[in-house]
């Protein structure tokens, strides 16, 4: 459970996200007021230097969607850019990501698309898939990466003990939930996800006391969809994925992400995590990882000179912190 005497996440991040936009962005911080925010034109000074060509570039060439508030510090969209942008053409460093991640061997990394200047990236970003899996894309046009279609915020392909698999990436930062889901898209909702969301068509538990509307509630709405994404895709070996599964990465301090909102499954238990895990068919198809345990590790192995991690470390100072682990964090990596 939340400890209310627990200093509030999003107020920490806020006051060290206008530290650092002080410190490294002298001028540009203050939009409306707000040390944390940058003018919506200045979106690009919110990524690390390093990237922000080529992830202006990549998101022009491939049509997607800057979410709104890309030049607000706690932005989520640009968090996961700064954390994983930069290992799109550094195998070593993601395969040893994605052990952590799930265990087993070190992988081999796969191409999963061209970057902007056509070398082989080995993680993409905002990804819906290469076809209308969950009944979302529009009837005329192209759906547009990152917005009204379900995207995983990243994706990684890779060959571990001789089998092709996928990790659909969900990265949260500051968020937390509880508003209640808005009754007038229910109906929607049911014609596109009732009849691939549960087994033997999907990945949830066939379960009598369970009801779809159970799961509109955020976070579970966000993650049932990803979760059918990755079993859709596995089904139809997109890209000659035999495995597809979903890996949720939050910060450990975030500690009201992981509330229980949906008043049917709080029976279920006081962690959104392992709540979601005991709805699958099988849970080993979902994990939860805090972003401290996944990166403190690499960055702390990396040369002192690796402007990636000296980066992260300058911008995310919750890296650094001593917390007790993740309650998001549901089985050992």
């Amino acid at each position: 459970m939340t400890d209310p005497r627990e200093p509030h996440f999003v107020a920490q991040e806020r006051t060290r996200q206008a530290a650092f936009f002080e410190a490294y962005l002298p001028g540009e911080g203050g939009f409306e007021g707000s040390g944390y925010r940058l003018a919506p034109a200045n979106r690009l000074s919110n990524l690390n230097p390093a990237i922000r060509d080529i992830a202006a570039r990549y998101f022009s060439d491939n049509a997607i969607a800057w979410h709104q508030h890309a030049a607000h510090g706690l932005s989520s969209q640009v968090c996961c850019l700064n954390f994983l942008m930069p290992l799109a053409t550094r195998p070593e460093l993601l395969a040893r990501l994605v052990q952590q991640a799930i265990g087993g061997e070190l992988p081999e990394m796969l191409e999963v698309e061209k970057g902007p200047d056509g070398e082989p990236w080995l993680v993409g970003f905002e990804w819906i898939g290469r076809k209308d899996h969950l009944n979302e894309w529009p009837r005329t046009g192209s759906p547009k990466r990152g917005v009204n279609v379900t995207s995983a915020d990243a994706i990684v392909r890779f060959r571990q003990a001789g089998r092709v698999e996928t990790l659909l990436i969900e990265w949260k930062y500051t968020e937390s939930y509880g508003a209640p889901p808005e009754p007038k898209r229910e109906a929607e909702r049911l014609r596109r996800y009732q009849n691939i969301a549960f087994a033997p068509f999907g990945p949830l538990r066939s379960n009598a006391d369970l009801k779809l509307p159970d799961l509109f509630w955020e976070p579970f709405y966000q993650l049932f969809r990803q979760q059918m994404l990755a079993s859709r895709t596995q089904a139809t070996k997109e890209d000659g994925a035999e495995r597809v599964r979903v890996l949720h990465i939050a910060p450990a301090g975030n500690r009201r992400l992981s509330r229980v909102t949906s008043p049917a499954l709080r029976a279920l238990g006081d962690n959104a995590f392992t709540v979601y895990r005991t709805l699958l068919v099988d849970p080993e198809d979902f994990f939860s990882r805090s972003t401290e345990k996944l990166f403190s590790p690499l960055i702390a192995n990396v040369p002192a000179d690796d402007s990636w991690a000296n980066y992260l470390s300058k911008r995310y100072a919750f890296l650094a912190d001593t917390a007790a682990p993740s309650p998001s964090e549901m089985t050992p990596a």
